[in-house]
C-alpha cells in the first residue's frame, strides 16, 4: 500500500511522523497534503533512505545531481561526489550518468548515500539504442519501460519521466522556434525519437502502464521538463506551457487513480521578472503538486558563476512557493562537475532555500540569532547560525585580528565595538 493510499484513508504512518517532526509540524498537516498531493515522502521498498518531505508547508530542498558523461566516467569520482553533496547538505541526490556501465555505476552511488536518488530512466534507453544499434532513434518503448523497471529495483526514489511531451507539444515547438534550442537531454532524445519514427511517446502513449510500474516499485513520479527554456528569451513560451498542460494532467490520473506521489519539473533559464510567475503559473496548474525547479539561471551571460546566477532566481522562486531546487554548479555551460563545483553547488542553492524560506514560511529566527550575535560581538555563536560555519571561520582564522573582538576589515575602529562600549543599545 502507497503512502498516499494510507493517507487518503486517515492513516498516519511512521514516515509522516518522521517528516513531521523534522520541520516541526503536526503529522496531520503531513497526512493531508500527502492525500491532496501537495506533500511528498521519497520511499523505496530495496533500501532505507534519510526522509524528506517536499511540498507545500515545508522546508525548501536542494537536490545535486551528479553523474558521468561519454567524456569523463569514473565510478569513484561520482561516488566521492555524491558523498561530498550529502556532507554539504543536499537534501535529495539525483545520478544522471550517461557513461559507462549505468546500472553499476547507479547501484554503487546509491550505496554509498543515504539521500532518496532520483533518475531519468529515459537516458539509459537511448543511450543502450544507440550503442546496440547505432542511433538513438531506434530504441523501443519496451527498452524505455525495462529501463524504467531496472533502475527502479536498485532503490532509485524518484525518477524525472518526460511524460508531457507529445506531438501537441511538438507542433508548439517547430511553429513558434526557439533561439536557444533545447536544453534538456531528455527532451533531445524524445523530439529526435518522435520526428524521425512518426510515432507519438510512449510515456504519453502507455502512460497507464508506466504507473503501474512506478506503483509496484513505489517510485516518486517526477514530470520531466523536457521544453524547458535554454535561454532567457525562450522562457514561458507555447512549448513550455503546453508541455506544463499535459504534466499537469498526467500528474492529476497519477495521483488520482493509482495513489502514486508525484513532483511537477518546472523550467530552467526564467528572466527574473517571470519567476514568481511562473511558480505560480506552475501550482495553479497543477492542483498545488510539489515543484521542482531547474534553477531557474535568471541570466544567460555569466558562464563560471551560474551558481550565483541561479542562486538569485532560486530565492525569488521559493519566496514565490517552489518547495524544490535542483542546484547548478560552477561549471554549468562548461564541463563535468568535480568535487569542488559539487560543493559550491550544494551550498549556494542552500542559501538560496533559507532566503526563500525566510518569505514563504516566515522562518527568520537563525537571522535573529545572527544579529544579536553579532551585536554582541560574540563570534562563537555567529559561527553557530551561520549556514557555513567552517568557511566562515576559516576566513577570519586566515586573516587573524590583533583584537580578538573585532575583525581585520574595521580593526581598533569597529563599529560595534564603539557603540558596545558607549551605549546600551542591544535588545
Amino acid at each position: 500500500m502507497s503512502l498516499v493510499t494510507d493517507a487518503k484513508n486517515g492513516k498516519i504512518t511512521e514516515e509522516m511522523k518522521t517528516v513531521a517532526a523534522f520541520e516541526g509540524l503536526e503529522p496531520e498537516f503531513i497526512r493531508r497534503g500527502i492525500a491532496a498531493g501537495r506533500v511528498v515522502i521519497p520511499t523505496s521498498p530495496y533500501r532505507d533512505v534519510q526522509l524528506c518531505g517536499l511540498g507545500e508547508g515545508l522546508t525548501t530542498k536542494v537536490n545535486a545531481s551528479i553523474g558521468s558523461s561519454s567524456d569523463i566516467s569514473s565510478v569513484d569520482m561520482e561516488i566521492e561526489k555524491a558523498q561530498a553533496a550529502e556532507a554539504a547538505g543536499a537534501d535529495t541526490l539525483m545520478e544522471l550518468g550517461t557513461g559507462g556501465d549505468f546500472l553499476e555505476i547507479r547501484k554503487r552511488v546509491i550505496d554509498s548515500v543515504s539521500l532518496s536518488v532520483g533518475s531519468v530512466p529515459l537516458y539509459q534507453a537511448f543511450i543502450e539504442a544507440a550503442n546496440k544499434h547505432g542511433s538513438i532513434v531506434d530504441m523501443t518503448a519496451d527498452d524505455l519501460f525495462k529501463a524504467t523497471a531496472d533502475q527502479a529495483k536498485l532503490g532509485t526514489n524518484f525518477m524525472a519521466i518526460h511524460t508531457g511531451i507529445n506531438n501537441i507539444v511538438l507542433d508548439r515547438l517547430k511553429k513558434h522556434g526557439r533561439y536557444g534550442g533545447l536544453c534538456s537531454r531528455g527532451g533531445a532524445f524524445m523530439t529526435a525519437w518522435m520526428l524521425h519514427n512518426e510515432m507519438e511517446n510512449p510515456l504519453y502513449s502507455e502512460f497507464d502502464y508506466l504507473c503501474e510500474i512506478l506503483k509496484e516499485h513505489d517510485v516518486v513520479l517526477s514530470t520531466g521538463n523536457g521544453m524547458r527554456a535554454g535561454a532567457i528569451h525562450d522562457a514561458t513560451d507555447r512549448a513550455q506551457i503546453q508541455e506544463l498542460i499535459i504534466n499537469s494532467e498526467c500528474a492529476q490520473l497519477a495521483h488520482d487513480k493509482y495513489d502514486l506521489q508525484v513532483i511537477v519539473e518546472g523550467p530552467g533559464h526564467v528572466p527574473l521578472d517571470e519567476v514568481e510567475m511562473n511558480v505560480k503559473l506552475m501550482k495553479a496548474m497543477s492542483n498545488h503538486k510539489p515543484f521542482y525547479m531547474l534553477g531557474p539561471l535568471v541570466t544567460d551571460i555569466s558562464p563560471g558563476r551560474d551558481h550565483i546566477v541561479t542562486a538569485i532566481g532560486a530565492s525569488v522562486a521559493a519566496a514565490a512557493g517552489c518547495d524544490f531546487l535542483c542546484y547548478v554548479t560552477p561549471a554549468e555551460h562548461l564541463a563535468l562537475p568535480n568535487k569542488a563545483d559539487v560543493i559550491e553547488g550544494v551550498k549556494t542553492s542552500k542559501i538560496a532555500a533559507h532566503i526563500g524560506d525566510m518569505v514563504r514560511l516566515g522562518k527568520r529566527d537563525e537571522d535573529l540569532a545572527m544579529a544579536r550575535a553579532r551585536g554582541s560581538l560574540n563570534w562563537e555563536e555567529m559561527y553557530k547560525h551561520a549556514l557555513d560555519p567552517e568557511y566562515a571561520r576559516s576566513i577570519r582564522d586566515s586573516r587573524a585580528p590583533e583584537d580578538e573582538d573585532a575583525c581585520t576589515m574595521c580593526g581598533n575602529f569597529c563599529a560595534l565595538k564603539i557603540v558596545n562600549e558607549n551605549y546600551d543599545l542591544l535588545k
